[in-house]
């Protein structure tokens, strides 16, 4: 028996010994190579493995006259599941001088039939074509240039026929922006798909000629990196080594906003109290932060600035009716002036008061008329305080005194909510229309909550606002994590931010002479979006801030969110800096379709360790490892058990 079983495990052992034999004699092609290849369709290819998938070749038909680097085949590189191979042939001298002098004759042949039929455009552009001619042959007799031919072959892939037609569709579409023309290898697939494989085998042959300068525009090795002349060190390039200097204001820059999205754990929160503590100190950024988590209290008392807590035992009331003035250039005379925009005031009141009469379920019972009551009300009440577009109605006007030459007034007393809702209950009861009854009863009813007389579980809204932003305040957090998170969190973000809109963004001259830079951080912004009044404020105010030189961070970590909402994707192209942490797979595709990610950049946000992330800023992209120090991860860490592992190791 025991002889048996040790026959049985020489023969395996034979057999395992043979099959690593077997494994070793494979080649690579061998192994990597797919079920099979269907190449019977004259403008596809069908790739049969575990998973059907197409593939169509392309060949670049046209070039531009002019190109720069790297520009010229840029978005055919990075358009998702796309391989491109390019055969470079260097053209011999004798043979370029030859080809050259040949096309210099031709030219003035053309050039001469031209001018005998007096066609002086056609002569004039052959006479430039001769010159340029011309003096490529004698950069390349001097040895200072020359030519190439270059045949440019691209593989799409895609998992239907369907996806296939439309990638091609646009990509055809996006390299025509750079006029560059693609052609589908029609009855060449074959051939093509064979040329694209790292054979080194130009099987079609579809050539262009190039000069040195020109090649180069071709090539994709190239490695990206964010860097202005002026900012701080927000952390270093990972491909490089080198350090990142970021200045969120720099005039390269389109506008000053940016969006951060990660998920949860992957360094945002980090990030941004090290953009905020270092711009700071080293810029003198101003920055305002609207802390829906509570996370950014410590960075307040770090920089000694202002922490303000808003919940329903605090005493701190916000007041959605304050106004203020702001300074505008005339764009003729370029004067400045006060001007007092009452007229965009009561819309954003009215967005506001709208978002709390539908409450947290978003009641249909909303609608035009009950807008219409909101707005007529709101526009009543800053009438009756005498408020008009006259920035001098703002104040009392019997009140005033000069100090060290400057003129101080006394404000008048704001609207509120609760003087507002006493309208309504008047307006209410007056009212004869039918239609308008249902709406006031409405409102008188849901509106109830927020009236501070009527002791309302959220009316720290009703009042007159109990504090003012010190101007020159490094960092200022209005702390609203201690609020219900359906509701009345999402309510207000949405309504300090039009008080920030009136107390800190407004405050910003026109003149950027005298404009202080200022930030306005927005922390989990995905919880705005339910409601379409907040999105619309917001999506004003990215459009609006740069005119302020303000610049608008959006944190968030559901970036399906605002994928699923196209109404809120105008945040994202009203901001030129944008930073991706490590990023959830169910994310990913969404990321990758809008932000048109490659492959490589959407499998390294998937992987990438917390701190990590693709930084784009403008046209520039680069791979960034923030690494806060030592002391600074006194008050930007977020763990709870490093905090406590840190505090105990001061306490030892």
């Amino acid at each position: 028996m025991a002889r048996k079983q040790e026959e049985e495990k020489k023969l395996q052992q034979y057999n395992n010994e043979n099959n690593v034999q077997f494994l070793k004699k494979k080649n690579i092609k061998e192994l990597i190579a797919p079920s099979g290849i269907d190449a019977r369709d004259i403008d596809h290819l069908e790739i049969i493995s575990n998973v059907k998938k197409y593939a169509r070749s392309f060949f670049v038909s046209t070039l531009p006259r002019m190109c720069t680097f790297p520009e010229l085949f840029r978005d055919m590189y990075f358009f998702g599941d796309i391989n491109t191979s390019i055969y470079i042939t260097p053209v011999q001298e004798a043979r370029s001088q030859n080809e050259l002098n040949r096309v210099i004759n031709e030219l003035e042949t053309e050039r001469i039939v031209a001018a005998d039929k007096g066609n002086i455009n056609r002569e004039s552009n052959l006479t430039q074509k001769r010159f340029e001619a011309e003096q490529l042959r004698d950069e390349i007799a001097a040895g200072f240039n020359k030519l190439y031919e270059a045949s440019v072959v691209s593989t799409i892939f895609a998992y239907s026929l369907e996806d296939l037609d439309r990638l091609t569709k646009l990509l055809s579409t996006e390299m025509a922006k750079s006029l560059v023309g693609i052609k589908t290898a029609w009855a060449m697939q074959e051939d093509a798909f064979k040329s694209n494989l790292p054979l080194m085998e130009d099987k079609i042959n579809k050539k262009h000629t190039f000069d040195r300068r020109s090649m180069s525009t071709v090539f994709p090795f190239t490695t990206s990196d964010v860097s202005h002349s002026t900012g701080i060190p927000l952390g270093f390039n990972k491909q490089t080594g080198t350090p990142i200097l970021f200045d969120n204001f720099h005039s390269s820059l389109t506008n000053y906003n940016m969006v951060i999205f990660a998920k949860s754990g992957a360094g945002k929160s980090v990030t941004m109290k090290t953009l905020i503590s270092r711009s700071s100190l080293l810029m003198g950024i101003e920055s305002l932060a609207l802390d829906a988590e509570g996370e950014y209290t410590i960075v307040a008392e770090s920089l000694g600035g202002i922490n303000v807590v808003l919940s329903p035992t605090s005493k701190t009331v916000i007041n959605l009716f304050d106004i203020e003035t702001e300074t505008a250039r005339d764009e003729i005379t370029g004067r400045e002036r006060l001007v007092l925009n009452i007229e965009n005031k009561v819309e954003d009141v009215t967005q506001s008061l709208l978002t709390m009469a539908r409450g947290s379920t978003r009641s249909k019972d909303v609608n035009e008329l009950t807008k219409q009551i909101i707005a007529e009300s709101v526009a009543e009440e800053y009438a009756g305080m005498g408020i008009t577009s006259d920035p001098n109605s703002l104040y009392e006007a019997a009140s005033g005194f000069n100090r060290n030459d400057k003129l101080y007034r006394e404000k008048k007393k704001m609207p509120t909510i609760g003087s507002w809702y006493k309208r309504i209950q008047r307006k209410a009861t007056e009212n004869t229309n039918e239609d308008y009854r249902f709406h006031y009863s409405y409102l008188l009813k849901v509106m109830k909550q927020y009236i501070r007389e009527y002791n309302g579980q959220m009316a720290y809204f009703d009042g007159q606002s109990t504090f003012e932003l010190l101007e020159g305040a490094p960092f200022i957090n209005l702390d609203i994590s201690q609020l219900e998170e359906k509701f009345a969190r999402p309510l207000a973000q949405q309504i300090l931010l039009t008080w920030i809109w009136e107390k800190f963004v407004k405050k910003n001259s026109e003149d950027k002479r005298r404009a202080r830079k200022k930030r306005v951080i927005v922390d989990e912004a995905w919880m705005l979006l339910p409601y379409p009044e907040a999105v619309d404020f917001l999506n004003t105010m990215a459009r609006r801030a740069r005119k302020r030189n303000v610049s608008l961070a959006v944190v968030s970590q559901r970036f399906q969110d605002f994928y699923e909402k196209p109404e809120a994707q105008a945040v994202l192209t009203s901001s030129d800096t944008k930073l991706f942490l490590a990023q959830d797979k169910s994310e990913i595709q969404y990321l990758k379709e809008v932000f048109k990610l490659s492959e490589g950049e959407a499998g390294f946000l998937v992987t990438c360790g917390k701190g990590e992330g693709l930084f784009k800023v403008g046209q520039e992209t680069a791979i960034l490892k923030i690494t806060p120090t030592q002391k600074e991860f006194e008050f930007v860490e977020t763990n709870l058990n490093k905090l406590v592992e840190a505090r105990s190791r001061r306490e030892n």
